[in-house]
């Protein structure tokens, strides 16, 4: 019988909690503000393709160090992932950012928020740890994704908290983003909790760091260095674990 594959760790017992990055695993860039500009110039992707382009441009930034305009390079990746040339792709991106009113990652992934609520039911302890610019709160509650206690209600699945690099003032893959979670659900660093995100750079390092055990949400295996981290291709495989 041929052994364990590289791209899969075993979870030994059931998670004593699982958290979740927000970008790129319950939220993406939304079609309806990003399509017009792409269609003006003459692209026409699909939602499915651009839902593609996020992994691939998440791949290309971890390749690239930290930099000080990371949404118009993530821009620029993204619409090479959907299928914009090169060549004109930093230009259009930058259009494509001068054409989006307000907070672009307003398309919720269809499997969240009823993932949420199973885990919940299931007596799992949830939140949300994101890399974000102040809004990702009010954002997963105006979706009706999820909130946080002593939030409108609004039909949202209610997690044990939701945290923001902006607002708590550092960011992953520095591990202390994940002590505010853990201190307001009460919980201990334990390799029993789970971290679901959707890059090595920030989020398995990170969780790796903060003692957690990081889930690579890796739906099309671009994973550049699979060893050792579990992987799962929707958001709805942690319900398998």
């Amino acid at each position: 019988m041929e052994g364990p594959s590289p791209r899969t760790v075993e979870v030994k017992t059931s998670p004593t909690a699982i958290l979740f990055d927000a970008g790129g695993v319950i939220i993406y860039p939304d079609p309806v503000r990003v399509l017009p500009p792409l269609n003006e110039a003459g692209h026409f992707p699909t939602v499915d393709q651009l839902t593609r382009a996020h992994y691939y441009a998440m791949r290309a930034t971890e390749k690239d160090e930290d930099r000080h305009d990371w949404w118009l390079w993530y821009l620029k990746q993204y619409l090479i992932g959907a299928g914009v040339p090169e060549s004109g792709a930093a230009d259009l991106a930058a259009h494509v950012a001068g054409s989006i009113d307000g907070f672009a990652w307003t398309y919720a992934n269809p499997q969240a928020k009823d993932t949420l609520s199973a885990l919940i039911g299931r007596g799992t302890p949830v939140g949300i740890v994101s890399n974000a610019d102040g809004r990702v709160q009010e954002a997963l509650c105006q979706l009706r994704v999820c909130h946080v206690p002593g939030t409108e209600d609004d039909g949202c699945v209610t997690v044990g908290t939701v945290i923001d690099s902006a607002v708590v003032g550092v960011a992953k893959p520095n591990p202390e983003i994940f002590s505010y979670a853990l201190k307001d659900m009460k919980l201990q660093a334990d390799a029993n909790i789970l971290y679901v995100g959707d890059t090595l750079k920030y989020d398995v390092a990170g969780a790796r760091a903060a003692g957690l055990t990081p889930v690579h949400l890796d739906p099309f295996g671009d994973c550049s260095a699979p060893e050792g981290h579990l992987h799962i291709a929707a958001i709805a495989d942690v319900l398998n674990l």
